[in-house]
């Protein structure tokens, strides 16, 4: 064994001080960045958790779209839904049977259910891949769940009852991509990012850690600890499905389910004790375990129970290798909107806005618990490319027949396994791109094998939470909402949409209050408030320093040297400065700090001048 650790050491040294180690910026490498204790092994170990993690979108997401019903037709007056057509079950199933998964082999064409199945592997691969790639970042990108049910059951709707078509509702996610792009492009987007406030960032991430926590302990992709109730949002489950009921609830023999048991135990406890002592792959080996349990029939456990959806998921397993085409849903945009142009746009802003603030927050967030966030200018390496990457693979993956793709918050459990590089994505990549052709692999790790990993992951996600400015309550309320709403609302975006309205209207009432009372009428704790600018650390974006600088012209008027400074990042980075109570805790010292670094500019003096005269005045 201690051979074996030596071989593997030896070679992680020899891949670091490699031309791939320098690209990658691994230990070792000799870049001027490299990012310390970083080794390729342990990054395909944290790869492989994370696809491990996410596989079940691979199911997941083709049942979701496929209810759509996509593009295949049916004309029936009397049966709007076609629930009992034939041939348009045939084109959505491979059967005639809704329930049943088998193909049928009469069909000349793939049958829409598995063409998204290899179309949610083919574009999770590549966006993965590409992204982990172009920004040297851990994250993993595949079309994202939420996204994809608003997509499937409130743009299209169920069979094509919604307000647009499936290939136009394709055509509004492409076009979304691009505008990403543009927006990426100009700076927007990292603007953006940077002028949210601290403690609502922090909390989206901690929203976030519980959102995954909520995800794990469902039925669709966890252990099935809790469901929906009729007289309460949320229930004590765990019952076995024969005790279910149309929506999910346990009528009786509630947290009696063998197999989340099983989750909790041996995906859980278990995982949890050897992370204890620091073992490596401890998720990863935990989601194989249970996963290996859960496969022989006839067991309590089984992924494959006698039933109809049993047998067809046995089927499928035991075909082991497989590839469909993706023709029914490879390029199938519609371009024209005669006559849908208002529901064509409502659906292309609504992505639009709940993407940005989706992956936006999601981004931020797993930057942050892999330690690369700047801590001055609130943003991470190659955010710009990050975000055209991301918007690229939104364009993309419509190509392919999906929902809009995005950052998974799955990639939490890659971070939490040593994960820091982009070769953590590439390996997640390289096997959803390999598991289009092991499907039936993939396609059978059950929920209940990944729940408590997402539990996990959550817990560890939670532990910055001591981060946010509890001191403040203009701070500690609207990261409160963002916290309570992000897993209650079901959704990162309509999360941190919720803290920042609390924020504007909470601080905005009590700005008015002090500008209208003069100064006189201001919270008792406002001097632990955080600081907060529209003007962030680093460059404006580019389009509103050019529009000063045409207007400064128009007017015959030099750029102001203040703003110069405070708007050059390069400065910014050099000096920083702080709010001190004074010791009475009826005024505010300026505490500045200035690096050894700072490079000897007369304009600096000028601003530190200004900023001294200010002080003095209060």
């Amino acid at each position: 064994m201690e051979a074996l650790h030596t071989a593997i050491d030896n070679f992680n040294a020899y891949v670091g001080k490699s031309t791939f180690g320098r690209i990658f910026r691994l230990d070792g490498s000799g870049h001027d960045d490299e990012i310390k204790h970083t080794r390729f092994t342990t990054e395909v170990r944290a790869g492989l958790t994370s696809f491990f993690t996410m596989a079940y979108i691979i199911a997941v997401n083709a049942t979701v779209l496929s209810d759509t019903g996509g593009n295949c037709v049916c004309n029936d007056a009397a049966d709007k839904l076609c629930m009992k057509n034939s041939e348009y079950l045939i084109c959505k199933q491979g059967t005639s049977n809704p329930a049943h998964g088998a193909p049928d082999t009469t069909n000349p064409r793939p049958d829409l259910h598995r063409s998204l199945i290899t179309a949610t592997a083919a574009v999770a691969g590549f966006s993965s891949f590409l992204f982990g790639f172009l920004t040297n970042m851990p994250v993993c990108l595949a079309p994202g769940m939420g996204l994809n049910a608003y997509f499937a059951y409130q743009i299209v709707g169920f069979h094509g009852s919604g307000l647009i078509s499936y290939n136009l509702a394709l055509t509004a996610v492409f076009v979304e991509g691009f505008i990403f792009i543009f927006l990426s492009l100009i700076g927007m987007r990292q603007w953006l990012v940077k002028i949210i406030p601290v403690s609502l960032k922090i909390a989206a991430a901690c929203g976030i850690g519980l959102f995954l926590a909520e995800v794990g302990l469902s039925s669709n992709a966890g252990i099935g600890a809790i469901s929906g109730a009729k007289s309460t949002p949320l229930d004590i489950a765990g019952c076995p499905d024969q005790y279910k009921d149309d929506y999910g609830a346990c009528t009786s023999h509630k947290m009696t389910s063998p197999t989340m048991w099983l989750g909790i135990m041996a995906g859980g406890i278990l995982t949890a004790y050897l992370m204890s002592y620091k073992v490596k792959s401890a998720m990863m080996l935990a989601i194989l375990l249970v996963s290996i349990i859960s496969w022989p029939r006839d067991t309590p456990v089984t992924y494959f129970p006698r039933t109809e959806i049993g047998d067809d998921r046995f089927s499928f397993f035991k075909k082991v290798a497989e590839f469909h085409h993706i023709d029914r849903t490879l390029n199938v945009l519609d371009w024209n909107i005669a006559g849908k142009s208002g529901h064509f746009a409502l659906a292309l802003f609504t992505f639009l806005y709940v993407d940005i603030i989706d992956c936006t927050a999601t981004l931020y967030s797993m930057a942050r618990l892999s330690g690369v966030v700047d801590p001055d200018t609130g943003d991470f390496p190659r955010s710009t490319l990050a975000y055209c990457t991301d918007a690229f693979c939104i364009s993309m993956g419509a190509l392919f027949g999906c929902s809009p793709v995005t950052a998974f918050i799955e990639s939490g459990a890659g971070i939490a396994e040593g994960g820091k590089t982009g070769l953590t994505a590439m390996t997640c990549g390289v096997c959803f791109l390999l598991s289009m052709f092991f499907a039936p692999i993939f396609a059978s790790i059950p929920p209940w094998a990944t729940g408590c990993t997402l539990i996990l992951v959550g817990c560890l996600m939670m532990r910055q939470i001591s981060s946010i400015n509890w001191r403040y309550i203009g701070d500690a309320i609207p990261a409160f909402v963002t916290v309570m709403f992000i897993p209650f609302g079901y959704s990162a975006a309509y999360g941190l949409i919720a803290g920042l309205m609390v924020y504007t209207t909470l601080n905005g009432m009590i700005y008015l209050t002090k500008i209208i009372s003069g100064g006189y009428i201001v919270p008792d704790d406002e001097d632990n408030r955080e600081y907060w600018t529209i003007k962030p650390p680093g460059r404006l974006p580019w389009f509103v320093s050019a529009g000063q600088t045409l207007a400064n012209r128009v007017r015959g008027k030099p750029p102001s040297q203040e703003d110069v400074v405070l708007s050059d990042r390069s400065v910014d980075s050099d000096w920083k400065y702080r709010q001190r109570i004074g010791s009475n805790g009826s005024h505010r010292e300026l505490d500045t700090v200035i690096i050894q670094t700072l490079p000897a500019d007369p304009r600096h003096e000028k601003v530190f001048a200004k900023m001294g005269e200010h002080e003095t005045r209060r």
